[in-house]
């Protein structure tokens, strides 16, 4: 008579195949766990809302346009010289300023600031944008995107963790985006 406690050889089989299936299973649940968690457990998860130091406001004198550069909030090791990020800046009087994306509000071209001219010009269709970054020719159908900036202690700060673009982050915000008329 067969012992009960004995198994059989496709139940131990059963048993090591359901085993090392778990096994692989777990190996390959750990790096997408921690790919969804990442911005959370890296202390990135206000990245996007945080305020990003541009420069002095006696840096940048009134009613001149000038480039200024920042490095994203939101960066990842890959991201090189790619975190190094441009953007217009126009004092208009006082602490009044607008901070433009450097990107045409079409396809996203850098755009070149022609004091002369008073204009912003976009080299990949001809886009062109007034000082005050509406819009004046070409095929963009708004104005530059404006980063929302506040002066504090002296100091010119931008939120800039995405590209400010009528999309979603500012409809969490409950704003009217800075290009819409």
């Amino acid at each position: 008579m067969a012992n009960e406690n004995t198994t059989s050889r496709r139940g131990f089989l059963t048993t090591v195949a359901t085993i090392f299936n778990g096994l692989v299973a777990a190996a390959l649940a750990v790096p997408v766990v921690r790919f969804v968690l990442s911005s959370v457990t890296r202390g990135r998860a206000s990245g996007y809302l945080s305020w990003v130091p541009l420069g002095r406001v006696n840096e940048f004198p009134e009613g001149e346009t000038r480039l200024a550069t920042f490095r994203n909030p939101y960066v990842m090791p890959t991201d090189g010289k790619t975190v190094d990020t441009a953007c217009w800046v126009r004092r208009v009087e006082g602490d009044q300023f607008q901070v433009f994306a450097v990107n045409c509000a079409h396809l996203g071209c850098p755009v070149r600031w022609f004091p002369q001219s008073g204009l912003f010009m976009c080299p990949c269709h001809g886009g062109a944008y007034y000082r005050d970054g509406s819009r004046a020719s070409g095929p963009p159908e708004r104005g530059l995107f404006e980063y929302p900036y506040k002066v504090e202690n002296g100091l010119v700060t931008i939120q800039a963790g995405e590209l400010p673009t009528p999309g979603a982050s500012m409809a969490y915000l409950g704003k009217k985006p800075p290009c819409a008329g």
